[in-house]
């Protein structure tokens, strides 16, 4: 049975547009350029961190991260870049029982507002930068089964990429939930492995009660 629900951040709990369009601004990047690059990276299986390497050579996106709060601009979201279906569908699940967690590679910046926003909708938000290790390393999801009051197989990791969420989680011994949505995921959706490695591959986050219900009474 599946006991425990795990969320990726980034493009399954918070619309990353509005960052990015961010970083297109501090690199003097026209935005429609920007994304476009991002979406060719992404196509090409290379890492996103690329995108930036494209336009200025060298780029340190942990110098500048810095550089940018330094600035009065750092990296940051809120309630008006959330899904709008996060609040209802975590509501659901804690309602259904389940024990709710948020893990993604986010800074400790971006862990404090995860805090901020979701302290009372959740049991437990952790990082890669408050762990140590980064998705897809396999240290990341034992980490989070180290922490979560579940067995592996009684966990579902929620994600939007089959290469750092959907993957790992299944080889960790996690159940997945592929999202449609963002780059990633609408690049990947087709994908052979996409559509034989989740467990389940939702449109909308509403979808898991239901499904994560049909799953368990089957396994009764």
């Amino acid at each position: 049975m599946i006991r425990a629900v795990i969320f990726d951040v980034g493009e399954c709990l918070v619309d990353e547009t509005t960052e990015y369009g961010t970083w297109a601004d501090w690199l003097g990047v026209p935005r429609h350029t920007f994304h476009a690059m991002f979406g060719a990276v992404i196509a090409q299986g290379r890492d996103y961190r690329e995108v930036f390497q494209e336009f200025q050579p060298g780029f340190d996106l942990y110098a500048e991260r810095k550089r940018r709060a330094e600035a009065g601009q750092p990296e940051t979201f809120g309630e008006e870049d959330l899904y709008p279906d996060v609040r209802d569908a975590l509501a659901a699940l804690r309602a259904d029982g389940l024990w709710l967690g948020i893990a993604g590679n986010q800074t400790v910046r971006a862990g404090r507002i995860l805090r901020e926003l979701f302290a009372t909708d959740v049991d437990l938000i952790g990082t890669s930068d408050d762990w140590g290790a980064s998705k897809p390393d396999p240290a990341f999801f034992h980490r989070v089964a180290e922490v979560v009051p579940a067995e592996p197989s009684e966990m579902l990791y929620v994600g939007d990429r089959v290469d750092n969420d959907i993957r790992p989680a299944r080889e960790a011994g996690m159940h997945t939930a592929l999202v449609h949505r963002g780059p990633w995921a609408t690049i990947q959706w087709r994908a052979e492995a996409a559509q034989k490695l989740p467990t389940f591959r939702v449109e909308s986050l509403l979808e898991l009660s239901g499904l994560v219900r049909e799953f368990n009474e089957r396994e009764r």
